[in-house]
Order: C-alpha cells, then sequence, then structure tokens
C-alpha cells in the first residue's frame, strides 16, 4: 500500500494521504473467536477525501444473534441473508491496498480476520487505522470519544447508531475532521501494521479453570504435595502428558507451562536434560522429582487453603468512596511518600523504588492510606494556592531530569502534564533547545501560550500575569475555540475533565450500584519513537503477587488470557491499551498490574513521559490520568494497576522502574518468558 500525493482538501500535510477503507461490523457479541459477524460495511475513500465505492450486506452467521436490543438485527431479519463467505471476495477487494479504518479498529480487524480465517482466506489489510485512537491524540473538547459524540462535535449527521452503513458513513465525516485536525497538531498518524492471519491458530485456547487454592510455597524433600502447589513437566515420561495434567489437576495441583522462583517441584526423569525448565529450576533452586515418586506422592496429597472469598461490591457511603466519572467529587489517595514523579538527584529512578538490576524485586503494594476527596475545580474558579488548576502543560527540550521536574512542577501547581501536542493542551514551557522544536509554530496558530523555563518557578503568579501568548489563531472548521486563548477553555472546563494522579495516586472504581462499567481500559502513550519499540504487558495476579497459571500473562505474543477477560490491544505505535473486564475475573484475582518494557538497550530516560489513563468501556471519558517520569536509566516500568480493596476495585498509577527488562519482572509474577 502506497501513499498517494497529499491533497489540501484532505489535510495539506504529508503523510496523511492514503487511499481508505472504513469498515463497520455489528456482531452477535464481542469474543471474535467465539463471536459472528452479522452485517458489514465498507466505505472507500481516496487520498482527496472523495469517497470511491460503498457496500454493505447483512449476513446469515449460522448461530444466535446475540444482543438484539442493540443492533436490532433478528434472526428473522437475517434468514436468507448470504453467509461471510459468499461475500468475502467482494469484501477483500474493498480493503486490498487500503489502510482499513475503524472506530476502535481492533475490534473490527479481529472479527475480520476470523471471519476469513473461518472461510480460508487470506485478510488483504497491511495496515489499520483507529479513529477512537487518532483521536486521543487530538482530544477534542467533546464530552467523551464515542462514535456519535464526535459524530455531533464535528457535525456530521448520524441517522441510524449502530446500522452498520450509517456509522460507516459518519466514521467518514469524522475522519475527514480529525485528519484535518491531525495535520494542524501536527501528530503523526497512529497506523498500526497488520501481519497476516490466515488460520484460526491464532485463537487463545479455552479458558484453563484456574487452581481453587493459594501456592503453599516449595516441595519439602520426601515430604507430601498438597493443593495449590505449582508444578511444571519436563522431558519423556512413561504416563502421557495428558493423564499427568489432568490427575494433578484433579488433585488440587497447579500444573506450570514454565519453571519460576514460585514454582513448588518440576517433575522430570531427566533433571541433567539442559531443557530450559531444568536450567530454570536448577538456577532458582526448584525441587526435582521424578516421575515414578511424583506419581507415588499423587495418591496422598494432602488439603490446601482455598482462596480467600472476596466480598461482593456495594454502594460507599457519600464522601468515602468513588464515584462515577464526570460527577462533582471522586475519591482520591496518595501515598505517604514523595509523589513529584522525579528521581532524587544521583539515583537511577524513584528514591523509594530505584532496584539494583541483581536484587529481588517484589512487586508493590498500594500503602492503606485513607481516601482523600478531590473535588473537581469548577469553570473559570480561582483555586488557591493551585495557580495551573485545569490547565494542561507540554514541557519542550531540556534534558530529561529537567523536563521530569518541570512536568512534576506543573502538576504540583494544579495543572496536568502533557505528552504531545494536542487540542488540550494550552500551555507549552520552553526548556533550553526547546524553541527548535517545529511544534512551537503550530502552537503559534493555534492560540497556545509559550513561556520560558521561569515561568514554572513563579509560584504565586497566575499564568495570565506571566506568560507571552501568541496572537489567537483562526478557530478549527468544526467551530471551536482555539486552545489556550484568553476567553475560551481550561481543560477543567470541558465537558469530562479527568482527575490528575501523581505517581502512587490511588481513585476508587464506581461500584456497580454507581453504573460501574465492567469493561476498563489502562492506556499507555508517550512520545513516537524511532530507535527503539515499547511493549506493554499485563500480568493478572492472586493475592500472593502471583500469576495462577502462565497465561496470565498478557503480551504482544498473547494478547488475551484463555478467559478474555484482560486483552492488550494495539492502537498505535505510541499508544497500547490493556482492556480488563474486572466483573467476569474470578475470586482469587486480586490485582492486575500493567507493565511496559522497552526492547533493546534503550532507557525510559531516553523515551521521556509516559501518560497513563484509566477508562470505562470504549471511548468513554477517562475517570483518571496520570504523567509518569519516574525513570532514567530503567528499561521496564510498571504502570499501573487496577486492585480489590474490600468491597471496591481501585486504580493506581504505580511509576516504578527497573533497571533490569521484561524477563525479570515476569519471574518475580511466577511466569518464565524465556522457556
Amino acid at each position: 500500500m502506497n501513499p498517494r500525493p497529499p491533497s489540501p482538501a484532505v489535510s495539506g500535510q504529508r503523510d496523511y494521504a492514503f487511499d481508505w477503507a472504513l469498515v463497520d461490523v455489528e456482531t452477535s457479541g464481542v469474543i471474535a473467536r467465539r463471536d459472528r459477524v452479522l452485517s458489514v460495511a465498507v466505505v472507500t475513500i481516496g487520498p482527496d477525501g472523495e469517497q470511491t465505492g460503498e457496500f454493505s450486506t447483512l449476513l446469515n452467521p449460522g448461530c444466535d444473534p446475540g444482543p438484539v436490543h442493540v443492533h436490532g438485527l433478528t434472526a428473522e431479519r437475517l434468514r436468507g441473508a448470504p453467509t461471510f463467505e459468499q461475500v468475502a471476495g467482494r469484501i477483500g477487494a474493498l480493503l486490498q491496498d487500503r489502510v482499513l479504518v475503524a472506530h476502535n479498529a481492533q475490534f473490527d480487524y479481529d472479527f475480520l480476520a476470523h471471519e476469513f480465517a473461518r472461510a480460508r482466506l487470506y485478510l488483504p489489510v497491511s495496515q489499520r487505522l483507529c479513529t477512537l485512537a487518532l483521536n486521543r491524540q487530538v482530544d477534542p473538547p467533546a464530552a467523551d470519544m464515542k462514535l456519535g459524540t464526535l459524530a455531533a462535535h464535528y457535525g456530521v449527521q448520524q441517522l441510524r447508531a449502530h446500522d452498520a452503513l450509517d456509522d460507516t458513513r459518519v466514521l467518514a465525516g469524522i475522519l475527514r475532521a480529525t485528519l484535518r485536525e491531525a495535520a494542524r497538531l501536527d501528530l503523526p498518524l497512529p497506523l498500526v501494521a497488520c501481519p497476516p492471519r490466515q488460520g484460526v491458530q491464532f485463537a487463545p485456547q479455552p479458558p484453563k479453570t484456574p487452581c481453587a487454592y493459594r501456592n503453599p510455597g516449595r516441595a519439602e524433600a520426601d515430604g507430601p504435595l498438597v493443593q495449590g502447589m505449582k508444578i511444571a513437566i519436563t522431558g519423556e515420561t512413561a504416563t502421557s502428558r495428558a493423564e499427568l495434567v489432568a490427575r494433578s489437576v484433579a488433585a488440587g495441583l497447579n500444573v506450570m507451562s514454565s519453571v519460576s522462583r514460585h514454582t513448588s517441584a518440576l517433575v522430570t526423569n531427566e533433571a541433567a536434560s539442559g531443557s530450559a525448565k531444568a536450567r530454570r529450576a536448577a538456577a532458582e533452586g526448584v525441587p526435582v522429582i521424578d516421575e515414578h515418586t511424583f506419581l507415588r506422592l499423587l495418591g496422598d496429597v494432602r488439603p490446601g487453603t482455598p482462596h480467600r472469598a472476596t466480598a461482593g461490591a456495594k454502594a460507599v457511603a457519600p464522601g468515602a468512596g468513588a464515584v462515577a466519572p464526570g460527577s462533582a467529587t471522586a475519591s482520591v489517595a496518595t501515598a505517604p511518600a514523595d509523589m513529584s514523579g522525579v528521581a532524587a538527584p544521583g539515583t537511577t529512578g524513584p528514591a523509594s523504588a530505584s532496584v539494583p538490576a541483581t536484587a529481588s524485586v517484589s512487586a508493590p503494594v498500594p500503602a492503606p492510606v485513607a481516601a482523600v476527596p478531590a473535588p473537581r475545580r469548577p469553570a473559570g474558579a480561582a483555586a488557591v494556592g493551585r495557580p495551573l488548576a485545569g490547565r494542561r502543560v507540554l514541557i519542550l527540550g531540556g534534558t530529561h531530569p529537567a523536563a521530569a521536574a518541570a512536568r512534576a512542577r506543573a502538576v504540583e501547581l494544579g495543572g496536568s502534564a502533557a505528552i504531545n501536542l494536542s487540542r488540550s493542551v494550552t500551555d507549552a514551557v520552553l526548556l533550553p533547545g526547546g524553541e527548535a522544536d517545529r511544534r512551537v509554530q503550530r502552537m503559534a496558530e493555534l492560540g497556545v501560550s509559550v513561556h520560558d523555563e521561569l515561568w514554572l518557578t513563579s509560584t504565586g503568579a497566575a499564568p495570565a500575569e506571566t506568560c507571552a501568548s501568541f496572537p489567537e489563531a483562526d478557530s478549527p472548521a468544526t467551530g471551536s475555540p482555539s486552545v489556550g486563548s484568553p476567553e475560551t477553555e481550561t481543560e477543567a472546563d470541558r465537558p469530562s475533565s479527568p482527575l490528575v494522579l501523581p505517581r502512587g495516586g490511588v481513585v476508587d472504581l464506581p461500584t456497580p450500584q454507581q453504573g460501574a462499567a465492567p469493561l476498563w481500559h489502562i492506556t499507555a502513550a508517550w512520545a513516537p519513537q524511532e530507535t527503539c519499540e515499547i511493549d506493554v504487558v499485563a500480568f493478572v495476579l492472586d493475592e500472593d503477587e502471583q500469576v495462577t497459571f502462565d497465561e496470565d500473562f498478557v503480551f504482544y505474543g498473547a494478547p488475551e488470557n484463555p478467559a478474555g477477560t484482560v486483552r492488550l490491544l494495539t492502537d498505535g505505535p505510541a499508544e497500547q491499551t490493556i482492556a480488563v473486564d474486572l466483573a467476569s475475573l474470578p475470586p482469587a484475582s486480586r490485582k492486575v498490574a500493567v507493565a511496559a518494557a522497552i526492547d533493546g538497550e534503550t532507557a525510559f530516560g531516553d523515551i521521556g513521559a509516559v501518560q497513563v489513563t484509566a477508562v470505562p468501556g470504549t471511548g468513554a471519558a477517562p475517570l483518571a490520568r496520570a504523567t509518569l517520569d519516574a525513570a532514567t536509566t530503567e528499561r521496564t516500568l510498571l504502570l499501573a494497576e487496577f486492585y480489590r480493596r474490600g468491597p471496591v476495585w481501585r486504580f493506581r498509577a504505580v511509576g516504578q522502574g527497573y533497571d533490569h527488562g521484561l524477563a525479570d519482572l515476569a519471574r518475580e509474577y511466577g511466569v518464565d518468558i524465556t522457556d
């Protein structure tokens, strides 16, 4: 797929003009490997922004259509419609040599990939663009990022929501408008490379039943096995591997596919075989049991300790718990340590979390501190002692420590720190070298206030008294006011302004009684990189800070755990999301820890700040946001976590860095990713 010459009608910039294939699917459910497409629409657009083709059809899925109240497609309406296999060729021709575009594009892409695989055909898509991810970068002043909300913001008429063809036509208008905004902000498009997916082998395995018992630790020499012990098996055995696993599981043992320091015993007849599991067992001091002894011990497995039951969610009294996003207050807590997000002088990370590469690293446990209400600043109100309340500040130039300190200072003064230029940025601070950034001219056009580095040190001064603004530029085509002009909005004036959390900050998630969304997202974003790749991963942990089984480690090679409750979503080269269905996690799952790791020798000090947001549902307004600067030489960064605290789930911005790589962090959680 080759970009065509740019057209001023679309963006007026290079790298914004492609052949596009806009797609929308209505489905019988939300799990692509299980559910089916009920209707599909494709609209093609040329590099000049003009429509070149259109196709839509209902489909007979051969199964129950699912939530009819959402899509309105009953079995009667779908009866007589073609199957996907019958129209796959026509759909493929429209997708060929074009960038697939969708709102929440990974959802549509995954469903199409599975449908093409079922038809034994190749999905001809090499790149995709998510308009949801692109609008998160643009950050328009809209209540949320849902399709209908963006349509209203950009002035695109929507006739029938959840109608595939109408949604695709609406998407075309949103794409055109968003590309114009992206060009004004000089944002790179978050294009995602799509490797070939021609078979069903990429689907996760059927869910594995979690072990009901806590891991009691290592097996003792000549001692009994205890329910909950983590057992790994390697090498040739006289008993079939399937039978050994089945008998172990029936006895209450937890069979793992790798060895870590949490493994209770390795079963093998060849301890010196040199297999990866045997080498890891020797390195970690894991006891080795031969097959004959293991079968004998299976006859008398001692009772274990069940995972503690978790109390069901219940309403929280006003002022003592979290409230739904968009309401007047929310419960926020922070650990009592220094939460500036800046490493102490001479350290390689946060003062309380800098860990040598050889040290044993334990996952941080949130401090049991009281929740502190954090009322949102009313629009236009002055916050005493917090002159930057409601403003979003972008730091340009300077060394990493200097930029980190400046971002921390902006948060201390009540603002939030941005990592890229967006429509929500109200101010920019130029550290040494920042004036050479090409975005400075864009800020003049957008009306963003630009300051020198002394601005943040004038602690008591209001922004209007210490800054020199560029002249106000023309308003965008949508009619929205220019960002940063004196008469326009601050971030707090927006319809949905997220809570700004410092490193270590905690917020309670809404309970079911408060209309909590079952699906939550932790999205991590950073400045685009050319020299390295960053991978976001997740660990589903029990009360002992261990994964229950290896498949509860979610990463790019296994982007979904077997139960489908935790998924990795690739939204672009500089943004990835972990989606968690909190309501469906088993009782043994007490925490979902999200980390980022750099592939190569680059450190997070070279990357700069990482922005983390907690978002309920898809396209909803964020509940909370944190900008993490707690890393310098580290190559692995623990970003955030969802964890249970009594009857409620909480979100914590962590920002703890490690000099070692991802493999070492994974082993601490009980997974050997090199096996």
